[in-house]
């Protein structure tokens, strides 16, 4: 074992290694914590201002993470955060966990990942750690992050370790959090592996799994999310078709799951949401036409769930003609804009399209989410009603519900409303459905 290597899992067992979290958002801030609660002096950094001064302050904008911790951790010194990427001297282990959004031609953007090791690398030293935890293609760590690194002379195994782990972030899951949830680590190299390994299970208490190399690492996220997204995609081309056939899908999923094996229960919707599920399948699609090789399963997925908010709001027209009315001068009134329930993140929020469609068919749209007060969207910021009153329930032609947060009273909703397009299965308790809707 050389020298480097073990002077670092000295550190690492010791906890007095310094770490560093690049990119302070839903993945990178939970993170930070972790390691500063677990005894460990790490410094967040991030391009944006805002962000440092609210950390340094105490400030919390992240949901998962309890706003006392924060505040406790920076207060006593072992949290903190900066712009300036030259304290990256004086870290042994970093974390990048920047966004990897699509281009406007559904292609993977990098750009975060490739600015920021070259932040990184500028000030890299003999003796580090770099773990990419940000969702990529298979590859990346390699065939990217690793020649970089390597620009100023050090050698990946033998001068600093390079590793992947993707993250794994479920916001407002209750039950498992950054803490808790099991890590996967692919290395370059053996050496890498073991001291990424390390790192974390110093750290976390999901406990790590180690792999063969760093593609496997970013396959393995890949397939957890394509996963997700065909399966949901089957639920929703289920409901379209049990639609048409005057079946009720919830009633059908509900008796599948009843089956002890071979099933798992997913559930259709207005489309999906959240920065994984939606864009991860394309990392792959894309990666694997350099391999000569069309990803006919994933691509016909993602198309039904891009699809259905456009079917949404065709199914909200038909309840309005039902009703004798035009969706063109409807007082619509959409409940909820998170992608998922009891969060206030709306990236990539199907509701948002279902707006955006709503309101190039003339309807009258306003919006209400306890969660989010105001949303931009394509370059436009959108306000939502302050409180759900009973006027503007009575006062809609349509209430659209796109998000169920467990805040809403669905009985006082469907008492008041003319009609409901329950798009979730929100209100399967209430008795009186006359007015209720379901997808």
């Amino acid at each position: 074992m050389s020298n480097l290597k073990m002077g670092l899992l000295d550190k690492i067992e010791k906890k007095t290694a310094v770490v560093g979290i690049v990119g302070l958002g839903y993945v990178g801030l939970p993170l930070a914590v972790e390691f500063a609660k677990a005894g460990y002096r790490t410094i967040g950094f991030d391009v944006q201002a805002k962000k440092v001064e609210s950390v340094n302050a105490g400030h919390n904008y992240i949901g998962d993470i309890v706003g006392d911790t924060l505040k406790e951790m920076v207060e006593s010194g072992r949290l903190s955060a900066t712009s300036d990427f030259s304290f990256i001297q004086g870290v042994d282990a970093v974390a990048i966990c920047v966004p990897t959004p699509l281009d406007k031609y559904q292609q993977p953007d990098i750009s975060y990942v490739k600015g920021s090791a070259e932040s990184v690398a500028k000030f890299a030293h003999s003796g580090m750690v770099v773990i990419l935890e940000s969702t990529t293609y298979p590859g990346t760590t390699e065939e990217l992050l690793k020649p970089i690194f390597e620009e100023n002379g050090l050698t990946c195994g033998e001068d600093f370790y390079l590793a992947f782990s993707p993250e794994r972030v479920d916001p407002g899951n209750k039950q498992y959090k950054t803490k808790n949830t099991p890590k996967v680590v692919g290395g370059v190299g053996s050496d890498s592996t073991t001291v990424a390994a390390a790192l974390y299970r110093s750290v976390l208490a999901g406990g790590v799994y180690e792999v063969s190399c760093p593609a496997v690492a970013e396959m393995e996220k890949l397939l957890e999310n394509t996963y997700r997204n065909i399966n949901i995609g089957l639920v929703n081309e289920m409901a379209i078709i049990c639609h048409r056939m005057g079946i009720n899908v919830w009633e059908v999923i509900e008796a599948a799951k009843t089956k002890p094996y071979g099933f798992q229960a997913f559930y259709p919707g207005p489309g999906l949401g959240g920065h994984c599920i939606p864009l991860d399948p394309f990392y792959l699609t894309w990666k694997a036409r350099e391999f000569d090789y069309h990803t006919r399963l994933i691509e016909t997925s993602g198309e039904i769930n891009t699809g259905m908010p456009e079917y949404v709001v065709q199914r909200a027209m038909e309840v309005l003609n039902r009703d004798k009315k035009a969706m063109n001068g409807a007082k619509v009134l959409v409940l909820g804009v998170a992608y998922k329930s009891d969060i206030d993140d709306y990236r990539e929020s199907p509701a948002l399209n279902v707006i955006d469609l709503l309101i190039a068919k003339g309807a009258d749209v306003t919006f209400f989410d306890p969660y989010i007060p105001q949303y931009r969207h394509k370059g436009k910021v959108h306000d939502g009603a302050k409180e759900l009153t009973d006027d503007l329930l009575r006062g809609a032609d349509m209430v659209l519900l796109c998000t169920a947060h467990s805040c809403f009273d669905y009985q006082k909703i469907q008492a008041l409303s003319k009609e409901v397009f329950d798009t979730r299965n929100a209100m399967k308790d209430i008795e009186n459905r006359s007015n209720i809707e379901l997808l």
